[in-house]
């Protein structure tokens, strides 16, 4: 499964069916734009250094990969995949269906999917290895509400395994149990799935992003800043943080390299590459930090195969350092031709 990079390849990038972008942004506002704008950009610079790049939609049919591999040859997948049939989960047995017809692929591993993306068996591993997350406790749906003695408020109320910041707003954040019972009965009824509730932390909101497979680079901290947040609205990462233009504006939402001393900056280096390797995680991931008043780090969540849009945090941090966006992509490459699944056995 081995290869390097010598000459153009035929690449297939693999996205959610509802994310297929058009060929070109003409006509297109940024509200739209949002919902495929990572794949657009990914393939627009994939295919202007040179490949040859075919976007395969996927919803529930693993079929559609196989028919893609036929018809376009490819020598690799680029995953930009974060679900399969609805599920968050399922996005690591789509990687594994990869290995099995022997495909080389971007991004993570099956197992280190399966490790990150269950964000309370993420916070388990860290706890053994002594690294500090908050306290927590998971709620399946249909469980009653009963807070543990050892989880004091305030707490923030979360999806046990979605992304991208869905469910979260000011409300997650909660003060009293009649509120915390109520948030959690409201992402039950929104999602259906388990939910996750841990303490809050004060803080900055800090990001690492980490690359490789063996041999890890870990990208400045990168920190995000909510410049123009109502009084004493929680300073976190919401939803609508993460996705409205409009409103980022209207809170000023600024991300930028972290002004962090010397030592803080290999400490959370040393860290995420330490994180990295306990979850088995390969191609490249992001990792959520809270550093508090008093200079702890607390782990929130990883997050493998993160966000890769031209702008965002990751690509910005490898641009501080004089990783160019197009560089990024081809780097990304060439890690997924040179991982060997087997290398993990």
């Amino acid at each position: 499964m081995k290869q390097l990079v010598t000459k153009p390849l035929s690449v297939i990038v693999l996205m959610h069916h509802e994310c297929v972008p058009p060929r070109s942004l003409k006509g297109h506002g940024n509200k739209e734009a949002q919902i495929w704008r990572t794949e657009y950009d990914v393939m627009k610079t994939l295919t202007r250094i040179g490949h040859e790049v075919h976007a395969v939609g996927i919803s529930n049919d693993l079929r559609v990969i196989r028919r893609a591999a036929r018809r376009h040859k490819p020598q690799i997948a680029f995953n930009l995949l974060e679900e399969f049939a609805g599920h968050p989960l399922y996005d690591q047995h789509v990687v594994s269906y990869l290995e099995l017809i022997r495909m080389p692929y971007t991004g993570c591993n099956p197992l280190g999917l399966t490790l990150a993306r269950d964000k309370a068996l993420t916070k388990k591993i860290l706890a053994y290895h002594n690294i500090h997350v908050p306290r927590f406790v998971v709620f399946p749906p249909k469980w009653k509400v009963r807070r543990p003695r050892r989880l004091k408020f305030p707490l923030i109320v979360k999806s046990l395994i979605e992304e991208g910041s869905i469910g979260i707003a000011h409300a997650s954040v909660v003060r009293d149990d009649e509120k915390l019972a109520e948030r959690v009965q409201f992402l039950h009824e929104q999602t259906g799935k388990s939910v996750l509730v841990e303490g809050y932390i004060e803080g900055r909101e800090i990001y690492v992003g980490v690359i490789g497979n063996g041999k890890l680079q870990a990208y400045p901290p990168w920190e995000l800043l909510l410049k123009d947040l109502p009084e004493g609205a929680p300073n976190i990462a919401t939803y609508k943080v993460k996705w409205d233009v409009n409103y980022q504006k209207r809170v000023g939402v600024v991300t930028q390299a972290a002004d962090l001393s010397e030592e803080m900056k290999k400490k959370m280096t040393r860290l995420s590459k330490r994180i990295y390797r306990l979850l088995a995680l390969s191609g490249y991931a992001r990792i959520d930090y809270r550093l508090n008043a008093d200079g702890r780090i607390y782990v929130l969540e990883v997050n493998p195969n993160a966000q890769i849009a031209r702008g965002e945090d990751f690509a910005d941090s490898a641009a501080k350092v004089g990783v160019r966006y197009e560089q990024l992509l081809q780097k990304i490459l060439t890690l997924g031709l040179s991982y060997d699944p087997l290398s993990r056995i």
